[in-house]
């Protein structure tokens, strides 16, 4: 968790962002103050969060619990772009969020940011391959770069041999490994899972467990996990509890 006085960082230079091979100095993620409330039609607020403070560093893996309805999912949202918070700030990869209209956001998330659900979210009529290519080709990559780097990733998750399987070809594990494929695509700054495993079996979620966390170590990839499941959560450096609309770390977390 930040501290109040923690200031946020600017990227500072023209470096280009992390990269699997370069390492990302700054924070890659910081929120700042977030506050989120519904206002419903006889006037009544829903108070969803109400000053979350986060910074992730880079290549640290932090898991945020908490009860049904605590805003969990809502948060990861408004972390990645997909949402907007009623006050405060975020920065992916140095740059916020906060004033951006939806296409600029749009163009930050898919340069630093990747998203794993708990449902797959794949596109039925492509392959695995075509898939994960996707986010190269909306960024602007050429066919060529794009596939290539898809195929070197889904060989990362253990798919070299399903690159040609349409989705509904593969098993539920097999369709999330394609899903972590496609969220790396664009080498991103932080990867946010929501439940990545939450629709699956113990032993295939442990082993797309094992995949998260060998890819974090070996690419120095910072990740959000948002979970239900203590044995994923334990894993992390940092376990934080999202009560009351607010972020509270867990006894005992931490490295």
């Amino acid at each position: 968790m930040t501290d109040a006085g923690h200031e946020p960082l600017g990227r500072g230079d023209t470096s280009p962002p992390w990269s699997g091979t370069a390492v990302y100095q700054e924070p890659p993620l910081q929120a700042m103050r977030l506050k989120k409330s519904y206002r419903y039609g006889d006037g009544s607020e829903l108070h969803v969060l109400q000053g979350v403070d986060l910074i992730v560093e880079p290549g640290e893996v932090v898991a945020i619990t908490g009860a049904s309805g605590a805003g969990k999912s809502t948060l990861l949202h408004i972390l990645g772009g997909l949402d907007r918070p009623t006050s405060g700030e975020v920065l992916v990869g140095g740059e916020r969020l906060t004033g951006l209209d939806d296409q600029e956001i749009a163009r930050v998330r898919n340069r630093h940011i990747g998203f794993v659900f708990q449902f797959h979210h794949l596109l039925r009529e492509f392959t695995a391959l075509e898939n994960a290519m996707m986010p190269c080709l909306i960024g602007g990559m050429e066919m060529d770069d794009a596939r290539g780097r898809a195929r070197a990733l889904l060989e990362a998750v253990g798919l070299e041999r399903r690159l040609e399987h349409k989705p509904w070809q593969l098993s539920g594990g097999e369709q999330q490994r394609v899903a972590v494929a496609r969220a790396l695509a664009n080498d991103p700054v932080v990867l946010l899972a929501d439940e990545p495993s939450g629709n699956l079996d113990h032993h295939t979620s442990e082993r797309l467990h094992d995949t998260l966390f060998a890819l974090s170590r070996t690419r120095r990839l910072s990740m959000i996990l948002v979970t239900h499941n203590r044995a994923l959560a334990e894993r992390a450096e940092r376990i934080l509890l999202l009560e009351d609309g607010v972020l509270h770390d867990v006894d005992g977390s931490g490295p």
